[in-house]
């Protein structure tokens, strides 16, 4: 374990000089670079200016309107004022007011645009409609009329007046992202985990969203510096205050244009410019400081990474140490009930009091050290069921029915759905984890994978020590089969088969109970599931959690289950152990699906498929949801909804399946 954190330490320290590197070669571009330079000679002057004047700005001489000369680089007003005195003083009102309004008006969009977008309801309701008023209010007129109501207030009147006309822009942009961030699995994981709405707003909302404030940010300082210049042209600020827009303002009354005083306005409005060009040159490379994926920083961290293979060769790897002992196998005899899911009805609110039923009168047990398998065809319900047991539905979702007990080990039963905020916090990841079907979305594109297996740890135990914690997030890496220099990885910097075992890892934070799997190999190769599917039996052999396990693959569920559940229409179709489910399956919805995968073993068959396609929940057919497509279905199929018979197995075991033909009392109908 020594080794493994001396390597953490070394793959931390190449990322700080790989980030060095970075910024090195993004300000090394052409156009970054110039803007950087633009931008810091224009913040220096505003620092310093004042003290380079050789003149005070306001003061009067006899050489009125003189052109540049050596007493006068920038030539004189008519007054005889020093043009670069003036514009070394102006300097720093013009940048203050921009920065300035861009801090407020920026802390504002990203206040209202990240709680809206993240919070909904009637949070969501109130804030943007006080953003989409101050949107649809004309913003030139309404900062003329502020202005002039605010003549003598001064720079910190001005940004107060931009500040309030330019943020709800923004906030509206942030709230759109926000929207479509907060649906993504891992901010889903960071809820499951415990973690307070105020972190996974910090933390996994706020960073993917960086670039997006910075470039508004950088856009709102050039907006401000110009509505200070116009205003001030206009004569609406203090005109005894010296800005770039005041000296424009002077030149104007005085028709410098006209007299030919080029001087005394070229500075000032060029001056603007450049700034401008320079936030703008800044603002077309941030993406590259921010995101990771354009951060072409690998070049240092494979090095390190190679010097810490070399390294690792030489030093014997000590067995990872885990935190339970050795459980005892799963047998078929088990009756050690770990989760009970009684009449579970899951229904998705819709308008005017209508409701879908995706999850309808569903029950099932789970055994300690057992692999339940859910199959079934896209809009099953699966996944819907995966989120009612976690609690982790979101409304028009919602749990109208049923029951989800947990028995914990010393038999204390757990009352699932009775759990409140605090209760579901503490029971999530310490009894009860999730593995999301993508990895790619689950995980948080702007954190590296030792940072997000950390904070499921730092969540939970926050006693926990950070040294500790770098143990632990060592520890699950070898666990799942990555190597510990990957520990300060991007997701992008990772293969799928990485990423999902990464997935794994987290979920194995805390040691769970019981793990819920949401199709983790989905859009993986054959090889992956195999070492994927490999990993979490050997895993759970280990450690003695239990598994469900979603997939639609029901190939990959009869090698891995000890018990399989076929869902239809969000119905239990038929339970049955795995081996009796392959050998002999009594539904027909089952047996079309194992007769639509190929064989390895035994004579050619043709592969015939289920014709048509799964029910409309909204619309469902009536009596059983699958005799329209059922080859065995007869009159009283379209009437009758069908529980589930209880049948004899050659092996001795019993198996369940919703069909009528096994009702004698109403299959005596023609068969169709």
């Amino acid at each position: 374990m020594v080794a493994a954190i001396n390597m953490e330490a070394q793959a931390s320290e190449a990322g700080p000089r790989a980030s060095r590197r970075a910024w090195l070669r993004a300000l090394g571009r052409p156009l970054t670079a110039t803007g950087v330079i633009i931008t810091i000679f224009f913040a220096v002057v505003a620092i310093i200016g004042p003290w380079l004047a050789p003149y005070d700005p306001s003061a009067v001489s006899d050489a009125a309107t003189a052109a540049p000369s050596a007493a006068h680089w920038l030539g004189t007003t008519q007054n005889g004022q020093d043009i670069f005195s003036q514009m070394l003083y102006g300097a720093r009102v013009s940048m203050f007011v921009g920065v300035g309004a861009a801090v407020v008006s920026t802390f504002l969009s990203v206040l209202v645009g990240l709680l809206a977008g993240y919070l909904g309801g009637a949070a969501d309701e109130l804030l943007s409609l006080v953003a989409n008023v101050f949107l649809v209010l004309p913003a030139l007129p309404l900062t003329i009329i502020l202005a002039a109501y605010l003549p003598n207030s001064g720079s910190l009147g001005i940004i107060f007046v931009i500040s309030i006309t330019g943020w709800a822009w923004g906030a509206r942009v942030l709230r759109a992202q926000t929207l479509s961030l907060r649906r993504r699995d891992f901010v889903e994981a960071a809820r499951a985990t415990g973690d307070r709405t105020s972190l996974i707003i910090l933390r996994d909302i706020l960073p993917n969203q960086i670039a997006i404030i910075a470039a508004s940010f950088l856009g709102t300082v050039t907006g401000a510096i110009l509505t200070q210049a116009g205003l001030a042209f206009l004569g609406l600020t203090d005109v005894t205050q010296w800005s770039w827009g005041t000296i424009l303002y002077w030149a104007q009354v005085s028709s410098a244009l006209l007299t030919g005083a080029w001087w005394w306005f070229v500075p000032a409005g060029l001056a603007i410019a450049l700034l401008g060009t320079g936030l703008s040159l800044v603002n077309f490379g941030i993406d590259e400081f921010i995101n990771p994926r354009l951060r072409q920083a690998g070049i240092g961290t494979r090095k390190a990474a190679r010097g810490i293979t070399k390294r690792r060769r030489a030093t014997r790897r000590r067995p990872p140490r885990v935190s339970r002992p050795a459980a005892v196998p799963f047998t078929p005899d088990s009756t050690d009930v770990i989760l009970e899911v009684q009449n579970l009805k899951v229904d998705y609110l819709g308008e005017y009091g209508s409701s879908t039923p995706a999850v309808n009168d569903v029950t099932f047990t789970l055994r300690r050290g057992e692999v339940l398998g859910i199959a079934g065809e896209s809009g099953s319900g699966k996944s819907t069921l995966a989120y009612a047991i976690t609690r982790l539905h979101k409304p028009p979702a919602t749990i109208s029915a049923g029951q989800i007990l947990y028995t914990r080990p010393d038999g204390a039963k757990v009352d699932v759905l009775g759990l409140n905020e605090q209760e579901l916090r503490d029971f999530r990841w310490e009894e009860l984890s999730i593995v999301f079907q993508s990895a790619m979305n689950a995980l948080n594109p702007v954190l590296r994978i030792g940072e997000q297996i950390a904070d499921a740890i730092k969540a939970h135990r926050p006693q926990m020590t950070e040294v500790d914690r770098a143990k632990r997030v060592i520890e699950l890496l070898q666990l799942v089969g990555i190597q510990p220099d990957r520990v300060r990885a991007y997701p992008h910097e990772l293969s799928g088969g990485m990423r999902q075992r990464a997935m794994i890892a987290i979920g194995l934070a805390l040691d769970p109970e019981i793990i819920v799997m949401d199709e983790p190999t989905t859009a993986l190769d054959v090889v992956i599931q195999r070492q994927i599917v490999e990993k979490i039996m050997e895993l759970k052999d280990k450690l003695g959690f239990s598994v469900i396990f979603i997939t639609h693959d029901l190939s990959l569920l009869i090698e891995l289950s000890d018990t399989i559940v076929v869902m239809y229409g969000g119905r239990i179709v038929e339970r049955a152990a795995a081996q009796d489910f392959y050998r002999d399956p009594r539904h027909p919805y089952s047996r079309g699906l194992l007769a639509s995968f190929p064989t390895l073993s035994g004579p050619r068959r043709e592969l015939t498929g289920i014709p048509g396609s799964p029910p409309n929940l909204r619309n469902p057919p009536p009596g059983c949801a699958f005799h329209p497509r059922c080859p065995l279905a007869f009159a009283a199929c379209s009437e009758v909804v069908p529980p589930l018979y209880q049948l004899e197995t050659a092996t001795g075991r019993t198996t369940d399946a919703a069909c009528l033909i096994y009702d004698t009392s109403v299959s005596e109908g023609t068969s169709r």
